[in-house]
């Protein structure tokens, strides 16, 4: 289980080291175009409130933290398929992928 950390304001996210893995192509590709867009996810079930959303700009620090030492397996389908649902909600709804 690796972490994704945005702007050290909240507590990482918890997320599986192969959807980081892809995430991390998703989100370098869409930063990397210089495009800002919206990401949302469900908190740690243990913590009672709602969804988060936060708005990811290239300005802004991002820390990707792997658990394995390995690299996972990317599947391009995968890529593919998060990066048409970003493109056409304008989000990323992690719990949805």
């Amino acid at each position: 289980m690796g972490t994704l950390e945005y702007n050290s304001s909240r507590p990482a996210i918890d997320i599986e080291d192969v959807t980081l893995a892809h995430l991390k192509i998703v989100i370098g590709t869409k930063l990397r175009r210089n495009e800002s867009f919206m990401m949302t996810w469900l908190p740690k079930p243990e913590v009672p409130s709602g969804r988060l959303t936060i708005w990811v700009h290239p300005s802004i620090p991002l820390v990707l933290e792997f658990d394995q030492p390995m690299v996972a397996t990317i599947d391009p389908k995968r890529v593919t398929h998060m990066m048409e649902q970003l493109n056409s909600r304008g989000e990323l709804v992690l719990d949805q992928l």
